[in-house]
């Protein structure tokens, strides 16, 4: 097989299986927009099996062999994201239960119990009925594991699959009582059975409850997404495995009900769904990029390797509160963002447009008209030739000496804790805050979870940023701590290091590795209300600082940066502190983007002399590298309203175009223009 990059999309021949022409249209459509890959079946399983045993695959028999025709490969699902309606009235405890123990009805999608003995049976049997069929089949490329696994079931088999889930962690009652700090109230448990799933009708104000909870519902998706592959590795061992992860707009984090870290773990290949609303009415165009630059490097940074962008739209979705249409170029510039970021595939939701139901004006490939002619297919079809022109990228990857630490479970507990501005305490917004300083300035970074500061180290890093690390278990602290003596860098800020992984606060208030790392105490946090503000002088300027303030008792540290206002005015608010090889920087308030430009490229980028494309550009014209073979690949991306201008430091050839620059020529970049330069 050539070496290409990836492009379709998810294609579903079954809503069309009465209309044979509009398939036979297909196959000629998917050559003219030169797509070489299609996740098929993914809510078939109706058509698949009709009615319990009786089995009808030779339509996807036709499918699977149409797209073999011309080369193209098939992404394989199991069908077990949307089930058919007799499972659930043959077997109603398939069906989930709410939180509020009420049973919910056939319909809609993600509406089945994970727990449940008899959906992992019919599962199992359909998902090893198609591994027998088609494991040899030249189509046949990668599985895709049922779709954006998601929700949660408070039935009887969950309560109590989630009661042994706690006596598996914590062994005795007494420990779990100790962890959720349960005299509180007079909530102590007497037995495993007693602890019930966080609910409105019950408890909701455990914090240690509800993060095992959300721990739980990870868990147990994770474990009926292993139950899916069996038959899959068993028949098909060579064949690579995965599921579309999900990113959420306009926040900067991953869908908030799944932790990805440890899911990450069981899939051969990360693959997520990239939804950014372009165009909008609150945010310039380079602000939307950033948030999908983030999202794109949280997935990279999963398993340090090249992913595919499994669901995309060219045109617009259904679901965004306005949904507007990309503009000219918008979808070839947004393509490259995510090959920028390390896509090795550019994939879409969807193929062809449905006639009917929720999703019939969701962007499509093919629209309504069913023409070649119209602007979408044809932005497609120019996606179709740039992937095939930059293929040689494919496998490279994107080296980066800055990570920043993103936490789920610090985003959970944080949502959940009764302190500083109660409604909404900005986690992600402040991560993406400080990522957005390194992206605008074009340095690589990797966007990690605490379990790669942990289980891989931190060495290949010059500087570690973790804003707001709330929840700081020992483990954590002490991968920081050896981090930092190693000589490397770590940035930290205000609402850092005050929780262990129950949610209970440490007995000084703040981490006391942490304490010794960075040299200081935090005495206590000043939340502002949203019109008031403190002000930083750091480096003979002037900052505003609001919503948080953190008051610091100096040990060790360097002062930097001092309060102005209030009565802990003159007193730290930036330090620095020798540790052994290397230093540690504490933030203690947050602030708006001036202050953070300013201390990061006189503290981190150059002082720690971070590598930058020696390419120079224009703010909101991003460059983004890949490397592999010996060869660096420059992503140079317009996203501005306007055209810009770059001036190259040697020769260079366009992959896209195929021109090439020469140096110091001043070369036009249009509006929406990108190049992938080498």
């Amino acid at each position: 097989m050539q070496k290409r990059l990836h492009h379709g999309g998810d294609y579903n021949p079954d809503q069309w299986l009465k209309h044979p022409e509009i398939l036979a249209d297909d196959i000629k459509f998917m050559q003219q927009v030169k797509a070489n890959t299609f996740s098929v079946g993914i809510f078939a399983w109706a058509a698949l099996e009709p009615q319990e045993g009786e089995f009808t695959f030779e339509w996807l028999d036709s499918v699977m062999d149409n797209i073999a025709s011309f080369g193209g490969q098939v992404i394989l699902a199991t069908p077990t994201a949307a089930r058919p309606a007799w499972l659930s009235q043959k077997y109603p405890e398939v069906t989930r239960t709410s939180p509020r123990r009420e049973k919910m009805l056939h319909g809609a999608r993600h509406n089945h119990c994970f727990t449940s003995p008899v959906y992992r049976e019919k599962t199992s049997i359909i998902n090893r009925k198609l591994a027998e069929r088609y494991k040899n089949h030249p189509a046949l490329f990668m599985w895709h594991i049922s779709n954006e696994y998601n929700g949660e079931c408070h039935c009887d088999l969950c309560r109590a699959a989630f009661s042994a889930w706690l006596e598996q962690k914590y062994g005795t009652i007494d420990t779990l009582n100790d962890a959720y700090w349960s005299a509180f109230w007079s909530h102590t448990y007497n037995d495993f059975s007693q602890v019930e799933p966080p609910s409105d009708i019950g408890e909701i104000f455990v914090h240690g409850l509800t993060l095992d909870w959300r721990r739980f519902v990870t868990h147990q998706t994770i474990d009926f997404y292993k139950h899916e592959i069996v038959p899959l590795r068993e028949i098909t061992p060579n064949i690579p495995i995965t599921t579309n992860f999900m990113g959420d707009f306009p926040q900067p984090m991953p869908f908030a009900g799944l932790n990805y870290a440890p899911f990450a773990q069981v899939v051969d290949v990360i693959s997520w769904d990239a939804y950014p609303p372009w165009h909008n009415d609150y945010e310039c165009t380079e602000e939307t990029a950033a948030r999908l630059a983030f999202l794109n490097d949280y997935f990279r940074s999963l398993k340090n390797a090249p992913f595919f962008i499994l669901e995309s739209t060219p045109s617009m979705v259904n679901w965004h509160s306005v949904n507007r249409p990309k503009r000219p170029e918008m979808h070839l510039l947004s393509s490259v963002a995510c090959l920028a970021h390390g896509a090795d595939a550019i994939m879409y939701f969807q193929w062809r447009k449905s006639r009917g139901s929720s999703e019939k004006f969701h962007g499509a490939v093919i629209d309504h008209d069913n023409s070649a002619q119209n602007r979408v297919f044809k932005d497609v079809a120019q996606v179709g030739e740039m992937l095939e022109r930059v293929s040689e990228i494919k496998g490279s990857h994107n080296p980066a000496e800055i990570a920043i630490i993103y936490d789920t479970e610090t985003m959970w507990a944080l949502g959940e804790t009764q302190g500083f501005i109660r409604a909404d305490k900005k986690y992600p917004q402040t991560v993406f805050a400080h990522y957005k300083i390194f992206r605008d300035g074009n340095a690589p970074v990797d966007v990690i979870s605490p379990d790669k500061c942990c289980a891989e180290g931190l060495s290949r890093y010059k500087a570690v940023i973790a804003p707001m690390l709330y929840m700081m278990p020992d483990k954590l602290a002490n991968a920081l701590a050896l981090y930092v003596e190693n000589g490397g860098t770590l940035v930290t800020t205000y609402i850092s290091g005050m929780v262990n992984e129950s949610d209970l606060v440490h007995h000084s208030g703040f981490h006391p590795k942490l304490r010794e790392i960075l040299g200081i105490q935090v005495t206590e946090t000043d939340s502002l209300y949203p019109t008031q503000r403190n002000g930083i002088l750091y480096g003979n300027a002037s900052y505003k600082a609001l919503d948080n303030c953190a008051v610091l008792e100096i040990a060790d540290a360097e002062i930097l940066g001092t309060y102005e206002q209030d009565f802990y005015a003159g007193s730290a608010a930036v330090t620095h502190n020798a540790y052994g090889k290397g230093a540690a920087y504490f933030i203690a308030a947050r602030t708006e983007e001036d202050f953070l430009a300013a201390f990061y490229e006189k503290e981190i980028l150059n002082h720690l002399n971070i590598a930058l494309p020696q390419i120079k550009s224009p703010r909101g014209v991003s460059i983004q590298t890949r490397t592999g073979n010996g060869v660096t690949y420059y992503f140079v991306m317009n996203f501005t309203d306007e055209a810009q201008t770059i001036q190259l430091p040697t020769d260079m050839c366009d992959l896209i175009s195929g021109r090439t620059l020469a140096k110091g020529q001043q070369s036009l970049l249009p509006k929406y223009g990108a190049m992938i330069l080498k």
